[in-house]
């Protein structure tokens, strides 16, 4: 390979083989392990703010973390893409509030509150891959890594162990987390 960019393609592909051999059952497994780690944080416990994205097809399904946090009378904020590789987080007040939106993610609906992200406690941060080092391989849109660059808060990134590597190509914009969570626990990096 010759630059990263080619790189970052073949491992976005190799990664999609893997998770298409997942199975429902695992993957079910995973994610209710990964919901009890990230409950039993005292991030999370602490967090007036949450940042939390909506798990779509094979991704990490967020629901019931989104619906602890609002259950807890967390103030919960969810992205939503307003322009090509730029995001905003707003709030919702129930899952209700979300609707289908760019590239078929749910997302709030329109009029809902804008958040800063001087607000926000905690993000838990969505990945097609990553390794335990928090660095993490997205879906090549950069919405993240540009949100994230002057992230003030605790950015936790989501991933099961199965699907995560060793080696992550990484740029000079790509952001680093601050913890990884996957079924089998909590790596915490800063």
């Amino acid at each position: 390979m010759t630059n990263l960019s080619e790189q970052k393609k073949a491992l976005r592909q190799k990664v999609g083989h893997i998770v298409q051999d997942l199975s429902e059952a695992y993957c079910v497994r995973a994610d209710q392990a990964i919901l009890g780690h990230i409950i039993a944080l005292p991030e999370y416990e602490q967090a007036q703010t949450i940042f939390c994205y909506v798990g779509r097809g094979n991704e990490i399904n967020t629901l019931p973390i989104l619906q602890d946090a609002l259950h807890k009378g967390k103030i919960v904020g969810v992205p939503k893409c307003i322009g090509p590789g730029i995001m905003e987080v707003y709030r919702i007040f129930t899952l209700a509030d979300l609707e289908a939106g760019k590239y078929g993610i749910r997302e709030p609906r329109a009029g809902m509150p804008l958040i800063q992200p001087e607000h926000i406690d905690l993000a838990l941060v969505p990945c097609l891959t990553c390794n335990r080092r928090g660095q993490r391989l997205g879906y090549g849109g950069g919405y993240y890594d540009r949100y994230l660059a002057s992230a003030r808060f605790v950015k936790a990134l989501l991933c099961r162990a199965r699907i995560m590597q060793d080696e992550i190509p990484i740029e000079e914009h790509d952001q680093i987390m601050d913890m990884v969570i996957s079924e089998e626990g909590v790596v915490v990096l800063k």
